[in-house]
């Protein structure tokens, strides 16, 4: 019975030594979206989205490697323009990240002045938003990695947003899951060329003056991060 009970210990120990090696060997292609000549959306207090997406990639990084992750950071520098030159350089990873922050159509925004200059704002909507694409050739590898970090999100007290459901131009996106943030949007050049499963995230909006405030405070980046990578390591589990 001992030798019955030390082979089952030892046994177990093996397995739980192999799914932890499998899981923390796992390559994540982490893409800063945008670059500094199309930076992308403009905050509230005219910061542009690629530093916020370059500050969150950097914080997002330290905690997956801290993990055990490889990370392959692509974009950082701000020198690559293709967008299928971003996904050739996620060669040979297991997931396709695309950090990004959010704006809203151009009929929500409204306008106030900061030191002589016209500045837009909306404070409607906030929140996270996650795309996948069904045309990526691991679409529900993709989906069910998405779930998991929108879920994981979820759970740190963030809030997915709504705002790209609406059915108006520019939206009309179609849920994957809406409970945990997840969209829908083939066309998405990052998410349908990446050789693996990929995921677009929308941290939050950087045009809501009360979320741009909270999305550049460094304990919020962390929070995010950690729960990103959350979700990454639990989406591998049951990978």
């Amino acid at each position: 019975m001992v030798n019955i009970l030390k082979q089952t210990v030892i046994g177990l120990f093996c397995l739980c030594f192999v799914f932890q090696t499998s899981v923390h060997a796992a390559v994540i292609a982490l893409d800063v979206g945008h670059f500094p000549a199309r930076p992308g959306a403009v905050s509230a207090t005219g910061e542009t989205e690629f530093e916020f997406n370059r500050a969150l990639a950097i914080v997002l990084r330290q905690v997956l490697q801290d993990r055990g992750f490889t990370v392959n950071m692509i974009g950082e520098s701000g020198d690559m323009k293709e967008l299928e030159a971003r996904t050739r350089a996620a060669k040979g990873a297991d997931i396709f990240l695309s950090l990004h922050h959010d704006s809203v159509q151009p009929r929500y925004l409204e306008y106030r002045e900061i030191k002589g200059r016209r500045q837009h704002y909306c404070d409607r909507f906030s929140g996270f938003s996650l795309f996948v694409s069904r045309i990526n050739p691991d679409a529900a590898q993709s989906l069910r990695c998405a779930v998991s970090i929108g879920k994981s999100l979820r759970q740190a007290g963030f809030t997915p947003s709504p705002h790209h459901a609406e059915p108006i131009p520019g939206e009309n996106r179609l849920f994957a899951d809406q409970l945990n943030g997840v969209y829908y949007f083939d066309e998405l050049v990052v998410l349908k060329t990446a050789a693996m499963p990929a995921v677009l995230i929308e941290a939050g909006i950087i045009v809501n003056r009360t979320d741009e405030a909270v999305l550049k405070q460094p304990q919020t980046r962390k929070k995010i991060s950690t729960a990103i990578a959350d979700g990454i390591e639990e989406f591998f589990k049951k990978r």
